[in-house]
């Protein structure tokens, strides 16, 4: 069954469209790739999906509802959440009161923070610690509990990966595969195109703002995904 369902999709920044006519989709329990370059409109469409950018028109569906003109905060109550790019963790926080802040969608389901310590060790050991006394790769570990707190039925997950060291990465998309296990959906936003695609049953190219691959990632070839990615 079709959770997220994108037809059609502009958006725009002022004057400026940033995406261009976007069809997209999720199905339940599903993993997603989003690739492209920098610029290609990633982070723009995900901000797009929660409600942070007004200025879009096309259809915008989330199990079965239109929240094309929905608030972001309405948006997360439905349960579709996203960990951003550069985590904005709140620095004045605790490791355990940043967690906590993912309960003001006020969603039940069975992620709490007990669930959350089982899935991230480390964060138990140091719930009591300012972000800043955390490593990139907790801090990326704290963003996404954080989200999951919100018990989501979708996660977008955007530049996971950037600026971690290859131990936390693995570690980070080992739980991808926990989280999955409990029936989140996930869309992972990456430059790291293998890793991605490793992680997903499907992949998405964006090129400029417009889809410029969509298949099934075990079907695809890394010369498809070079043209796709690079315009070639």
């Amino acid at each position: 069954m079709t959770l997220l369902e994108v037809a059609g999709l502009d958006v725009f920044h002022g004057d400026l469209q940033a995406i261009f006519g976007l069809d997209f989709s999720v199905a339940e329990r599903e993993a997603v790739a989003l690739v492209g370059a920098n610029g290609a409109g990633k982070t723009t469409f995900l901000r797009a999906l929660v409600g942070l950018i007004d200025s879009k028109r096309g259809n915008v569906r989330f199990d079965g509802g239109d929240i094309a003109a929905t608030p972001a905060e309405s948006i997360a109550r439905l349960g579709l959440c996203m960990v951003p790019e550069g985590r904005m963790l709140f620095d004045t926080l605790t490791v355990e009161e940043n967690l906590l802040m993912g309960q003001v969608s006020q969603r039940s389901g069975s992620w709490n923070l007990r669930r959350v310590f089982d899935l991230f060790p480390a964060l138990e050991e140091r719930r009591n610690h300012m972000p800043r006394q955390l490593s990139g790769g907790q801090q990326q570990m704290v963003a996404i509990g954080r989200a999951l707190m919100c018990n989501p039925r979708l996660l977008l997950c955007d530049e996971i990966s950037l600026g971690l060291a290859p131990v936390m990465v693995e570690q980070i998309y080992r739980a991808f595969a926990d989280i999955r296990t409990e029936g989140t959906a996930l869309v992972l936003v990456e430059q790291d195109v293998k890793r991605a695609a490793s992680a997903s049953d499907r992949i998405y190219c964006l090129l400029k703002g417009r889809v410029s691959l969509a298949a099934s990632a075990g079907d695809v070839s890394l010369n498809e995904l070079t043209q796709a990615y690079f315009g070639m």
